[in-house]
């Protein structure tokens, strides 16, 4: 028996997918697929959001945020999985691991944060769309997101203490495929209720109230959205809020399932592909989601091709 800090110096084995040893070459291939798109998604968002004067408003202001978030959350867990899917090396440190479950806890908290920033935005533009712009003024828009990524670091700062602080016993296997949270609870080998209970009103602050605050905000929304009498705007005010409570029920339902579940009911097997859902396939939709039927984006993506023809 020791504590995390000392007797798992020696680092850990990351089990992976490989009690699924069959559907690793399928899987390494479709998340090779999935992770070169989401670069390619994001990176194109963030890069038009910069040079296009049309997306310098504040709703891709946010979401310029939430991409690079995105390609941060999944490059922080998605090469470690290729590696480990193609069978060079499934090791990792002591302090790789550390890192890796700080930087996945504090991306993933700071987009919960993000994501009610974002509902808040949307809020402003359909309730208020006439003071619109002096709610959402540029200094306002900078400081919500210092706050959304303060605050998802301070979170992760806490629950990452109080992780290392715990007493691990047992084999220097994870069954997973990064260094999750839920699975490094599994090893706890004392009473760690009272540590544990902490980490659970951590979780619960980063989720649920911000999931709370986000379903509040779209109820006002929907009910201004009745009040107009305009079909197209109806339809226009939905299609906008529409993409963005898409990306939050999807995030916020694989996270919820995984996190606030008890450790003792947690499923390591289920638990596997629950967080590809939401380590991988959500960052990948998000620049579909928003984008898909954005004219905004469209028209971006022909002025900057159209530029580039000219430039030739």
């Amino acid at each position: 028996m020791g504590s995390f800090n000392t007797s798992f110096r020696d680092g850990f084995i990351l089990m992976g997918f490989s009690d699924w040893s069959q559907l690793e070459p399928i899987l390494f291939v479709f998340i090779s697929i999935f992770y070169s798109l989401t670069i390619f998604g994001n990176t194109t968002i963030i890069t038009l959001s910069l040079l296009e004067p049309q997306l310098h408003t504040p709703m891709y202001f946010f979401l310029r945020h939430l991409s690079f978030l995105d390609l941060c959350y999944t490059t922080s867990t998605v090469p470690q999985l290729l590696i480990n899917l193609h069978g060079l090396d499934r090791t990792i440190s002591y302090e790789g691991c550390v890192v890796q479950l700080f930087s996945s806890l504090a991306l993933g908290s700071t987009e919960c944060v993000l994501l009610v920033v974002m509902a808040f935005d949307r809020y402003a533009a359909v309730c208020h769309p006439l003071h619109y712009t002096a709610i959402m003024h540029p200094h306002l828009c900078q400081t919500l997101a210092i706050a959304s990524w303060v605050g998802g670091f301070m979170n992760s700062l806490v629950q990452t203490g109080l992780m290392m602080a715990m007493p691990l016993c047992g084999l220097h296997l994870l069954n997973h495929f990064f260094c999750e949270m839920t699975v490094l609870l599994k090893l706890a080998c004392e009473d760690t209720e009272g540590a544990e209970t902490k980490m659970f009103v951590a979780r619960a602050l980063i989720l649920v109230v911000p999931a709370v605050l986000i379903l509040g905000s779209y109820v006002y929304i929907v009910q201004t959205v009745l009040k107009v009498k305009s079909v197209a705007g109806r339809r226009k005010a939905f299609g906008t809020c529409g993409s963005h409570l898409l990306v939050v029920s999807l995030f916020y339902g694989s996270a919820i399932y995984t996190y606030l579940q008890p450790i003792h009911s947690y499923s390591e097997s289920e638990g596997k592909f629950v967080a590809l859902f939401y380590t991988i396939v959500t960052p990948m939709l998000n620049p579909l989601i928003y984008t898909l039927r954005n004219k905004d984006v469209k028209g971006a993506v022909r002025k900057v091709l159209g530029r580039g023809r000219y430039s030739e």
